[in-house]
This record gives structure tokens, sequence and C-alpha cells, in this order.
């Protein structure tokens, strides 16, 4: 793979790839414990599924909110070097702060994680743009950014396999002190090659006619938070309940009109020459908001049907004995003991917020055949449940390559579809996928025996095929059609569309525990991914029109 990169691309892309796979191996290592730890009720805060499926959705979109001002700054400001070092070593600080095991601590770190992710996300996803920008590369960039996304998913993948050996033997701080220690690897990387893209960190500076710092701070920052307080309180206190299920998600709705309205001016004051591709990265901003929806649920409802509704039990024994030794797994004995009290749904039971107990057996037996369940004090071995977060991001590294050479394969027959036409049909087959979640909720009739792990791994392997064809894609479109002088501030609307969706992705996760039929659960999410790709496919026409107006596909 390095001497593919050596050979066929920019010199740069091996220490920006390198730099985000530590980024986001620290990102998704803490992502794929943070709602396990959020339940668990021995060391974390024995939260229920909507409580902490509301806070994940939260801050996973809190963390895409903010680089609409990390890629400002960067654009007029800092620069992009400058940015994504400030925004590493905030990351790294926060991972490493969530170690205390403490409410107000842990806001507090998850901040310095969302601010630190908007000084760094936007602007080196620019950085490998702009080293693209030469006509010895420019027709390389699609590829660049598939492989630049293959970095993010190695990282994703092996994260979580330190995640479950370290809190299995030695507790959840130290996984996310794990977390911080990758951060601050990423960053050391990007420093390291600072000389292959220094020629590239650029600040666009003010254009006349554009909004000063002040101005975007007094006019869209400030009133974005004075409107998130608003939607914080005004609803409770004037009807009693929040409008869309949580007073958190009423203060994000509020915080963002500003935001959107700030998007809504930079098309109504572009120049004429820009109106049009600014207007159709905004189209494609929206369509893609109900992907991420469906897509972020990985850290919610999927990990919980991993949790409660898959085989976690390692039959092999020399799974058995591999998993055990290198702490991927834990033992559980079934025999009965004082353990938090769930329903048959696994809704895990509280009064007046302590959590009530029973004596029984484990709750992951609660749903085994009974002519399947071990003897009266028998022990099996279960891998652990974050584990399940490495199967999508290993499908991306398999599938890469793949990817990458069928549309080189159709471009050298100048067959190539358009990157809207390939965002399209990724939305398309997103929806597929959610058809095989709905195959396994009828397999373990709804929850009552487990599923085995295979219907994870097909479902995550068809919304795969879907991310590859939308998410980089989406990144090399702003790249392509973005005006200059407001390249990483176009990369930030595309991060704010992401955020929108993964805060909807934490409103539909609330939800789980209210669907007695899981499978309507998933039919939901199948049909806001198909409303999506036929928005997408509707559009089609216009938007390829705007791109070969500006000489580009």
């Amino acid at each position: 793979m390095n001497e593919t990169i050596k050979v066929k691309h920019p010199k740069g892309l091996t220490f920006l790839f390198l730099s985000e796979m530590w980024e986001r191996f620290g990102y998704y290592l803490m992502i794929g414990i943070f709602t396990l730890y959020l339940k668990d009720v021995k060391a974390g805060f024995s939260m229920t599924e909507a409580e902490s499926a509301d806070l994940y959705g939260t801050f996973i979109a809190l963390v895409f909110l903010t680089p609409f001002l990390g890629g400002l700054i960067a654009d007029r400001y800092l620069g992009y070097a400058k940015s994504i070092i400030l925004g590493g070593l905030l990351m790294g600080v926060g991972y490493c702060m969530m170690a205390v095991h403490s409410l107000p601590i842990l806001y507090l770190s998850m901040t310095l994680v969302i601010i630190g992710n908007g000084f760094f996300k936007p602007n080196i996803s620019t950085l490998l743009g702009n080293i693209y920008s030469t006509p010895e590369y420019s027709d390389k960039k699609d590829e660049g950014y598939n492989i630049f996304y293959m970095g993010i998913n190695i990282g994703a993948f092996i994260c979580n396999f330190f995640g479950a050996a370290l809190y299995i033997m030695l507790g959840w701080g130290y996984a996310f002190i794990a977390a911080g220690v990758g951060m601050f690897i990423g960053v050391a990387i990007f420093m390291y090659g600072m000389k292959h893209y220094r020629a590239f960190d650029i600040k666009k500076g003010v254009k006349e006619g554009d909004m000063s710092f002040l101005k975007i701070v007094l006019v869209i920052l400030v009133p974005s938070v004075i409107a998130g307080v608003i939607g914080w309180v005004l609803p409770t206190k004037l009807i009693g309940h929040a409008l869309v299920g949580s007073a958190s998600t009423d203060a994000f709705i509020f915080a963002c009109v500003p935001v959107i309205y700030f998007y809504g001016s930079l098309l109504a004051k572009a120049d004429k020459d820009e109106k049009r591709p600014i207007a159709a990265l905004l189209t494609i901003f929206a369509v893609v908001i109900l992907f991420w929806a469906v897509f972020k649920q990985n850290g919610t409802a999927l990990t919980t049907w991993a949790d409660r509704y898959t085989d976690r039990h390692l039959q092999n024994p020399v799974a058995e004995k591999t998993f055990s030794k290198l702490n991927f797994s834990q033992n559980f004995t079934y025999s009965k003991d004082s353990i938090p009290l769930y329903d048959n749904a696994f809704r895990i039971q509280k009064k007046d917020g302590i959590v009530l107990k029973e004596y029984n057996y484990p709750t992951y037996f609660k749903n085994i055949p009974a002519n399947k369940l071990p003897a009266e004090g028998g022990k099996v071995e279960l891998w652990a449940t974050n584990l399940s977060q490495s199967i999508n991001p290993a499908w991306v590294i398999l599938l890469t390559p793949l990817v990458v050479a069928f549309f080189t394969w159709l471009r050298n027959r100048n067959r190539e579809p358009s990157t809207a036409t390939k965002i399209a049909f990724g939305l398309f087959i997103s929806a597929l996928s959610v058809l095989v979640m709905i195959g396994a909720v009828y397999s373990g009739s709804n929850g009552a025996e487990k599923v085995s792990v295979l219907w994870l791994v097909a479902g995550y392997g068809v919304i795969t095929i879907g991310e590859l064809f939308l998410s980089p894609m989406g990144l090399s479109l702003v790249s392509k059609l973005s005006p200059v002088r407001i390249t990483s501030l176009m990369m930030g609307g595309w991060f704010l569309a992401t955020s929108i969706g993964n805060k909807l992705s934490g409103v539909l996760a609330t939800l789980w525990d209210t669907y007695e039929n899981k499978a309507n659960f998933f039919w939901v999410n199948f049909s806001l991914l198909l409303f999506s790709a036929v928005i997408a496919f509707f559009l089609l026409k216009w938007l390829n029109g705007i791109m070969e107006e500006k000489g580009i596909k």
C-alpha cells in the first residue's frame, strides 16, 4: 500500500493517512465503549437506553458541529496545520480526562473533544484536497480520499481490541487513556510530515464582502448559544415537556438555526459564478443527513443489538482460548446472584432513579433457549460487546481497494459515474442494509432468542458499500466544488450535515425501548434512507449539470 502511495500519490498522503488513522483510533476507541460505560451499573452511570442514546447523540452531534467554526478560523487566521495540531492536543487531553469517574469531569472532557474535533476534522480533509490540487495529481483526488478513508478505518478497526482488553483487565479509565495516547501519536506523525504539505497550508484571508469574524460571533455564534439555552428551557417551562424527545435535542435544534442561516446567507450573497456550486453543495448536505441518522446508530441501537440480542458465546475451543488469553472476552458463570433488574425487552428498571435488583442468572442468559443453557454453575466465554464496532471498519479495509479498483476500471473506459451519482447510489445501498437487520429481528423472533453475529456482519457489509460510495465522495465533492476562498468553511458545512444526522441518530435510538417489535424500529430507518435516495436521484440531473459547468466529475 505504501508503495502505491509513493508511486501514484503525493508524499503527504502517507503522513495525513497515518495521522488520521491514529486520530480515529482514539475517537472510535472512545465511542466504542461510550454507551456501554454510561449504562454500566457497577462502574458507569447506570443510564437507561434512552438516557445514554440521548447523551451519545448530543455528543457526536456537537463533535461534528464545531468544524463550522474550526474551518472558518483555519481559513482566515490560523491556517490548517496549526488548527490540526491544536485540535489534536485538545482531543487527546479530553480522552484522558474521561478516565476520571465523575459526571462533571465527563462533560468537561466531552467539551474538549468537541472543540478539538472542530479544529482537526475539517482542516485535515481540506489539506488533503490541497495536496491534490496540482495537475499531476488532480485526477486522483477521489482515489486519494478513498485511501485516506481507509486510514480512518484501520484506526477504527484496531482500537476496539485495545479497548476491550484494557477495560476487561484494568477498567474503563485505562481504555479512555489509550484513546488519548493514540491521539497524541497522530499529532506527532502530522508534525513529522509537515515538509510535505507546508506549501499547501495557505490561509485564504477575508474577501471583500465577507462577514468579519467579530460579526460572525455576534450574528451567528452568540445567537446559537442563546437559541440553544432557549431551546433547553422554554419548551419545558411552557408545555411541561420537550418538543422533540429531550431538552438537549430541543437545545440542539434551536442552536442549529443561526448556523443554517449563515450558510443560507453565503448562498444569497455569493457571486454569480459561485451561487450554483454553493447551492449544489448545500443540497448534498441536506440529502445525506438521513444517511448519518441511520449509520451512526452503530454506537447505540446496533451496540445494544450486539450486547443483548447477538449470540456472543465462543464455542470454538481455539477461538475461546485465543480471545481469553488476549482479554478480548469475559467469563460468565450460570448461577444466581444479585443483578440489575431488566424486563423481557432488556429495559433496565429504576425507582426514584435507583436501579432495582433481583436474584437471578446473569442478564445475558435471559433470551437463551432452555435447551442451550449451560448446566448450573457452568461457565461461558463471551466476546466483548465493543468488538462489534470493528465489523464496519473491517469491511471498509477489505472493500476500499475493490471499490477504488472498480471506479478506476470505469474511469479508464470513460464510464465512471459523477461524484453526485455515487452519493445517490450510496444512499440506496445503505437503505438495503437495514433490510438485513429486519431479517435478524424475524430470525430471533423479535428478541426471544439470540441470533448469529453473521446478521451484524452482513448488515454492516452492505451499509459499508453504501458508505464508500457516499462518505469519501462527499469530502471529495466539497474539495472540488467549493469556491477556493471558503473551501474549509464548506467542509465545515459537510460536517454540519453530519452533526445534524448524528443528533437525529440519537433521537431515533432513544425510541428503541418504545418499539415492542424491533422490526418496526428498523422499518423506520429503511423508510428514511429510501426517501433520501429517491430525492438524491430526483436531483441528480441538476447536480450533474452544475458539476459539468465547472468542468468536474
